[in-house]
């Protein structure tokens, strides 16, 4: 099963990405999981809209939504911004940064996501993949 959205870079999109991922997970995920899932990709579209396109409104991004029955949960959301290198990011566990009101985002995505991956979109702007795997449900 899978859901493609292309989105304008405003927040206000990111709540109908939640929406799609939530209509798409609910047979196969508990509402705890559709819930860390949904916080993942919030933070990874917060971070496209902001930083890679610069809440540019005419630009976009695309989120690809991809359910594995069983087998995982994968979230792709790709900006046509310039890119970043995800190695740079701050440490925000670091004394210096602990009472810094941003910084988190990446950090919060790869706690809940079992594999977080970075690279450069078709675009030229940045792609992240998330992956959260998924156990058999029991009904």
């Amino acid at each position: 099963m899978e859901a493609k959205l292309s989105l304008f870079s405003a927040y206000e999109n990111i709540e109908l990405a939640e929406k799609v991922l939530a209509d798409l997970a609910r047979s196969f995920m508990d509402e705890e999981g559709i819930y860390w899932a949904a916080m993942a990709l919030r933070e990874a579209l917060a971070n496209a809209i902001k930083h890679g396109n610069k809440l540019n409104p005419e630009k976009r991004v695309l989120v690809t939504i991809h359910l594995e029955e069983e087998r995982e949960l994968r979230i792709t959301v790709e900006d046509e911004g310039e890119g970043f290198d995800p190695s740079q990011l701050a440490d925000p566990r670091s004394p210096e940064n602990l009472l810094k009101e941003h910084g988190r985002g990446v950090f919060y995505i790869r706690h809940f996501m079992d594999e977080v991956s970075f690279g450069r979109s078709a675009t030229g702007g940045s792609k992240v993949e998330l992956v959260k795997r998924l156990s058999r449900r029991s009904t």
